[in-house]
């Protein structure tokens, strides 16, 4: 994501002093969730739910209706176990036991934790959604993220960085998968999660709304900690894992950033790369 730059070739900079104007079956982790919502477009997923953490925040937020919430038999007691139960059952949720053989074969994660929920799918919003807020938008746009760990771990830092809404791909990223809902650790009931059919085309909608458009990437002529425009209603960008941002979007975006290394790696995981730029970020506003 983001490399030494020794060799940085010449780039336009923006002027930053003006504005702009049921599942019960295992299946492939990337594939979950892929039916289409009332309005006819592809669902973002969110359906399955496992990991402790992931479940007790989707009883705590109280967002979606939950189907159910089943549990592994013989569990070592937890707080955190009582509390999901407790919660559960003071939603009228139907809260299931499995035999352990059972429960490991309904798991599309390698570590449940002994824990699975069913809930309505997380809506599809519009891009225009998630300019409805009370506050600056600054908005995370995953340029084709395609390892649901990368995304989880990406929504868990937007969420607690304070970022007001998630911009995806329709196609060529993972869905909201269990893996990814797991990772987040609950991060996806409080983020706003829109999609477009190209990144591109939400970059310039993005612009047409008054929102500066940052990409990150390896070689760029303004670092991250120089960001003028980090107060302003913003769009961070990053670009895929191994070749980070596609041409398109780059071309897009108003200016482009980059996070200087000064170690002998050259290159930064992009869920790593995420968490810099949106702490950077949330610092400034």
């Amino acid at each position: 994501m983001a490399k030494n730059p020794k060799h940085r070739p010449r780039q336009r900079k923006a002027n930053s002093q003006q504005g702009r104007p049921q599942q019960n079956h295992r299946k492939n982790d990337h594939g979950a969730a892929t039916r289409k919502n009332a309005d006819g477009k592809k669902g973002i997923g969110g359906d399955v739910v496992e990991g402790r953490h992931a479940v007790r925040e989707l009883l705590l937020a109280g967002k979606r209706k939950v189907y159910e919430v089943v549990f592994a038999a013989e569990l070592e007691p937890s707080p955190v176990l009582t509390q999901i139960r407790d919660l559960a059952e003071e939603s009228r949720v139907p809260i299931h036991e499995m035999k352990r053989s059972k429960f490991e074969s309904l798991a599309m994660t390698e570590s449940p934790q002994g824990v699975i929920s069913r809930a309505e799918p997380l809506p599809n919003l519009d891009l225009e959604d998630l300019l409805l807020t009370d506050r600056k938008p600054f908005i995370l746009v995953m340029d084709g993220i395609t390892d649901p760990r990368n995304l989880g771990a990406m929504l868990r830092t937007a969420e607690c960085a304070g970022v007001t809404g998630i911009l995806l791909p329709r196609h060529r990223s993972t869905r909201i998968s269990p893996a990814v809902t797991k990772t987040a650790q609950g991060a996806i009931e409080h983020l706003p999660i829109a999609s477009v059919s190209g990144i591109p085309k939400g970059l310039t909608l993005l612009k047409n709304h008054g929102v500066w458009t940052v990409g990150l990437d390896a070689v760029a002529e303004t670092d991250i900690y120089g960001l003028e425009v980090a107060a302003e209603p913003i769009a961070l960008v990053l670009g895929s894992e191994g070749r980070g941002l596609g041409r398109l979007s780059r071309e897009r975006c108003d200016l482009v950033a980059t996070i200087p290394l000064f170690g002998v790696i050259d290159s930064l995981n992009v869920s790593a790369a995420t968490a810099i730029a949106c702490f950077e970020i949330a610092k400034q506003r």
